[in-house]
């Protein structure tokens, strides 16, 4: 049952050929018995409580259509009653008193909760190796990493631990880890998921999104989770269509822009090999290609690094000890309270980048440091602005190279350069998705699609067509 699409399970559950706790049972037999680390927190009760539940609303009719699929919830998202720790130490002893609004609307439809995924600290890294539970394996060969900061909901999907998982995409974190697990992962335009219940890393850049097998699977869950939220400032108020609608629809008359930034030095010729033939595939389906420019684009890894910490500095600073998460032991004064509780509770990455945004934001600073990069993000957005009016969609790798070992990049500047594809998407705030494309050397590539604001349904039906003419997105590591 493993191996199927969300919408082959719907189907399955429809047509009673299995019930939703004999699904739920098969994934919770593979999630206890698997070595990849995908998960801090087992949710083996509530998941079968809530199974029951489906089976007995899909046995009345008129339910949703994702009612009784199981799924794994990234241990970002604050969950009613089960820990949510954002793989820190800080709040490895926090249950959260409430739903995040994408956990709300996942519950209201039916869906079943398996856990919670591993994840880099507060959403800070690339690689899920910066967790405070330790290290996610990729399922394709167990030395190398899954990809970050949704490492364990993207392992999770890949080795068949989990019909989908939710993620959330910073600088690349949802697409970056798809691309190297295999899988298909959405990041949708900037307010168009509710950030509501989400712990904060940078508050201008995250945003939620699946991480699933197919494009179809992702407009399914994205009908779900999809919509305006008045607790989310941030959240626009958009009506949202039906993103299985046009799935179908010929691509024929596509005009893709091949960025020229995005195929120079520093990527691999495995990858960008993978990814020509995959423009290939899309010429033959009518599409025709030219190149565009985004000149701004170099300065997106030194312009999301100074505004991603400055903004997580200030969400960051909520966590002192005081009101919950970790408090350091016998403090002797208010001072030693804050001062021993974060340094305890946080991790090495998160103390970089803490440091480094309050440095920016300090008196004497701010203009040289913040001012100057929120001044470059708009140029990166013109940059897109004016490509989009020439091209439909920008296609391009999402990362230089396959997943690396386990341990292999000791600099954070280095593993900060594996995002150079990725940055300049939440920089501008645009819709991105990764598909599977390919291999290079036994491992999965990634294609990145961008779209214009809004456009989600464009690229879901770009990304369908091409599953439809490929078989990459089938291609399982077991």
């Amino acid at each position: 049952m493993h191996t199927k699409t969300i919408a082959e399970l719907a189907q399955g559950l429809k047509n009673k050929e299995f019930s939703s706790v004999e699904l739920t049972q098969h994934y919770l037999n593979r999630i206890n018995a698997s070595d990849l680390n995908a998960f801090i927190t087992i949710t083996d009760e509530v998941a079968l409580q809530q199974a029951q539940t489906a089976d007995a609303q899909i046995a009345k009719g008129e339910t949703p259509i994702l009612t009784g699929i199981p799924y794994a919830h990234k241990d970002i998202f604050c969950t009613n009653g089960v820990k949510t720790s954002a793989a820190s130490k800080m709040l490895d002893n926090f249950i959260s008193p409430y739903d995040s609004t994408v956990s709300h609307k996942l519950n209201q439809s039916g869906l079943v909760m398996l856990g919670k995924t591993n994840m880099d600290e507060f959403a800070m890294g690339s690689s899920n190796e910066n967790s405070f539970y330790g290290a996610v394996k990729n399922p394709w060969d167990k030395n190398k990493v899954p990809g970050g900061s949704s490492g364990g909901s993207a392992a999770a999907v890949a080795d068949g631990l989990s019909s989908f998982a939710t993620g959330t995409d910073t600088g690349g974190s949802i697409r970056q880890p798809a691309s190297l697990c295999g899988i298909t992962g959405l990041k949708p335009t900037y307010g168009r998921v509710s950030r509501y219940g989400m712990i904060s890393y940078a508050s201008s850049l995250d945003q939620a999104g699946p991480l699933t097998k197919t494009a179809q699977d992702a407009a399914m869950v994205l009908n779900t989770i999809a919509g305006f939220d008045e607790k989310d400032s941030t959240s626009v108020d958009r009506t949202v269509p039906d993103y299985t609608q046009n799935l179908n629809d010929s691509i024929e008359g596509l005009t893709i822009g091949l960025p020229k930034e995005f195929f120079a030095d520093g990527l691999d010729d495995g990858v960008a090999k993978a990814v020509m033939v995959a423009v290939k595939e899309f010429e033959t389906l009518g599409a025709s290609v030219k190149e565009i420019s985004l000149p701004n684009s170099k300065y997106a890894i030194p312009t999301y690094y100074i505004v991603a910490p400055c903004e997580c500095s200030s969400n960051l600073s909520r966590m002192d000890g005081v009101r919950f998460g970790h408090r350091c032991t016998d403090p002797k004064d208010l001072e030693d309270l804050y001062l021993r509780s974060r340094t305890e509770g946080f991790g090495e990455e998160v103390k970089r980048r803490i440091m480094i945004g309050t440095y920016a934001l300090s008196a004497g600073y701010y203009d040289a440091y913040y001012l100057k990069a929120q001044k470059t993000r708009h140029l990166i957005s013109n940059d897109f602005k004016q490509a989009f009016e020439t091209v439909d969609v920008i296609m391009g790798p999402v990362s230089p190279t396959t997943a690396f070992n386990l341990g292999s990049f000791k600099d954070p500047v280095s593993m900060y350069l594996a995002d150079i594809y990725t940055l300049s998407t939440n920089l501008a705030g645009l819709p991105g998705m990764s598909i599977p494309a390919g291999f290079s050397q036994k491992m999965p590539v990634g294609l990145q699609l961008i779209g214009n604001y809004w456009s989600e349904s464009k690229l879901l039906n770009i990304a369908h067509q091409f599953q439809r003419a490929t078989d990459w997105h089938t291609k399982t590591p077991v």
